[in-house]
């Protein structure tokens, strides 16, 4: 299950929420087996500049290469960046889930 982080300077307005689902879709379109990303924005009232990381965390699995890291991460900075206003910084991030990381649905 992907876990999205996105960390934004509050001086950014855009739809969050609609980000989050994009990035679900991207994620989908590249790996349909990925499941459901849990996604989370995180505006910061305190910043230095105006800028926007998202950090995207995947499990290790061997179909996702260099190939397909460099695809889905291409993808996702390009759709990211139709949200901002020209001259905003941007970082993206794809992060493999440590092979001690649990998830599971409480009962």
């Amino acid at each position: 299950m992907p876990q999205a982080d996105l960390k934004y300077s509050t001086d950014l307005e855009f739809d969050t929420a609609e980000v989050l689902r994009g990035i679900e879709g991207i994620i989908a379109r590249h790996d349909d087996g990925a499941g459901a990303c849990k996604g989370r924005a995180y505006p910061a009232e305190v910043y230095h500049h105006s800028h926007v990381l998202l950090e995207l965390t995947v499990l290790q699995k061997t179909h996702r290469d260099k190939a397909f890291c460099d695809a889905l991460v291409a993808d996702l900075v390009g759709f990211i960046e139709g949200y901002l206003p020209s001259g905003t910084e941007r970082a993206v991030e794809l992060h493999f889930a440590s092979p001690r990381y649990v998830t599971g649905i409480v009962a």
